[in-house]
């Protein structure tokens, strides 16, 4: 048993009462614990570490994706188009056709698909598809009608949509228009939302992940009561942790936003998410804009989680984080989300502030071709660094981001220790970690950054009973057997979930 616990590494047994972890150590010491309706289960050998944790996902997103057409592994736009026939044909005409997780790197086109592409596919459906990492879209002729975006609409702040040379009308290609189409969007029906939100749930535990961590921008009272009412109904059984959109600050002025309390199985609101993003070539919101939401939302108390990807944005969050903690040095445990470009000078900036970053190791194997092919060489080997970010003495936390990409921990704990990417390439290979540092990715680190490192997080006298049983110990095998290892038992507040 790996117990993430200083205080006691290994162990051999744990004994659990109700859904809280009552003792760990040897077979003997469990003797003063145990009576006739003890249950006991033999682990036969196989390895004990704490419940996984992904600290950056998109619930209602995931489900969206579990739900709609999958063409993540098209090759081609024809392969793309053919999906959409087969969908297209169990439709009836009018009805919206959405599909995910298309990548214009790994498409033989090397674009991304534009309207006429999606018309010749499903001319009598609107079609919308959604880029892998969520923050690109493509639409066909009829979606652009029906959400009547025409050749005289204008871009939001930070949108910016693709328009074709000769005649300036929309391709159907966005990006960074998120808000602008949430608004116009029909929502899933009540349920098809349960449907996908009991898959999802499911799905988590098959991989050992008992807490997730949402952070999705549009959330707000809506999707937090509605979140409320997915876990109090047991559609939806892992641990969840909601960081809503700046918007939504007052909700969190209004309820409590510390984490739940030891018995409670309800969810917890934690932190407003800040999204900074260069989609039209300068920062959105704007460094005064920043500055505004940060200040207002730590004079409440409150953390943020701001979303800053390339190095100029990562910069941008820093001195916003300086400038708020000069005037109000206490500390709320403020985060930036992914930090995917940040040399040693940035990381130390980012140390003397204490923030914690929670990054995301699988991009390095599922997208880590894409880099090797993309970024600059001056830049490859501080990209995602986790290594370098442990060292300054930075707090960590893993992560999919889901549906990016899949959320199975042990990918990503394979990719941080190996920096292997899926076609056998190596990302920044001096940004590796240990093994015992990725599993503390997704379970310390992952606790902390949300405030819970007192309930979860290691396996612990007193914390919840959140245990994941491995098929190997991913601290023994060699580094390449990592991503091989498999989840056989998932144990959920002192409950077998998955088996």
């Amino acid at each position: 048993m790996i117990t993430l616990d200083p205080a006691r590494p290994r162990a051999w047994a744990v004994a659990i009462r109700e859904r809280h972890i009552l003792a760990v150590g040897d077979a003997p010491d469990m003797e003063a614990v145990t009576g006739p309706g003890t249950r006991t289960l033999d682990m036969a050998g196989a390895t004990v570490v704490p419940g996984f944790n992904d600290a950056h996902c998109h619930l209602l997103g995931l489900v969206q994706g579990l739900l709609s057409v999958d063409v993540s592994a098209a090759g081609s736009i024809p392969e793309i188009q053919g999906l959409l026939r087969g969908r297209s044909a169990d439709v009836p005409p009018g009805q919206w056709i959405v599909a995910t997780g298309y990548d214009d790197f790994q498409l033989k086109e090397g674009r991304h698909p534009h309207r006429r592409d999606l018309d010749q596919a499903a001319p009598s459906h609107p079609v919308r598809l959604l880029h892998r990492t969520g923050h690109a879209w493509a639409l066909n002729s009829a979606a652009l009608e029906r959400l009547d975006i025409r050749i005289d609409t204008e871009e939001p702040p930070g949108g910016l949509m693709e328009r074709e040379l000769d005649t300036g009308e929309p391709s159907g290609v966005l990006f960074g228009m998120a808000d602008f189409l949430r608004e116009r969007l029909p929502p899933l029906g009540e349920a098809e939302l349960r449907e996908g939100v009991q898959r999802a749930s499911d799905a988590f535990l098959a991989v050992g992940i008992t807490s997730i961590q949402d952070t999705s921008q549009a959330s707000g009272p809506e999707q937090w009561h509605l979140f409320k009412d997915l876990k109090r109904e047991g559609h939806f059984a892992p641990q969840l942790t909601a960081i809503v959109g700046f918007p939504a600050l007052d909700l969190l002025a209004q309820e409590a936003h510390t984490p739940a309390t030891l018995e409670a199985d309800a969810p917890c609101l934690w932190g407003v998410k800040i999204v900074l993003e260069e989609a039209t070539g300068r920062l959105n919101p704007s460094p005064e804009e920043l500055d505004f939401q940060v200040s207002r939302a730590h004079a409440l108390g409150i953390p943020v989680a701001i979303h800053a990807v390339e190095q100029e944005a990562v910069e941008a969050a820093a001195s916003a984080l300086e400038r708020v903690l000069h005037a109000d040095p206490r500390s709320l445990r403020h985060r930036i989300e992914h930090c995917a470009e940040c040399p040693p000078p940035l990381q130390q900036r980012l140390a003397r502030l204490r923030v914690t970053v929670v990054t995301q190791p699988p991009f390095i194997y599922y997208r880590g071709d894409k880099y090797l092919s993309q970024v600059l060489p001056e830049v490859l080997p501080y990209l995602y660094p986790t290594g370098s970010l442990l060292r300054a003495g930075l707090r960590v936390a893993g992560s999919s981001d889901a549906p990016v990409v899949p959320f199975n921990p042990l990918t990503g704990i394979y990719a941080a220790v190996t920096r292997r990417t899926e076609g056998g390439g190596v990302v920044a290979l001096g940004e590796a970690v240990t093994p015992e540092q990725a599993l503390a990715l997704y379970t310390t680190g992952a606790a902390h950054a949300a405030g819970e490192e007192e309930r979860k997080g290691s396996i612990s006298p007193g914390k919840l009973a959140d245990l994941t049983v491995l098929s190997a110990d991913p601290t023994a095998v060699p580094p390449d057997e990592i991503r091989d290892i498999r989840v056989t038992m998932t144990i959920l507040g002192g409950k077998v979930t998955f088996s």
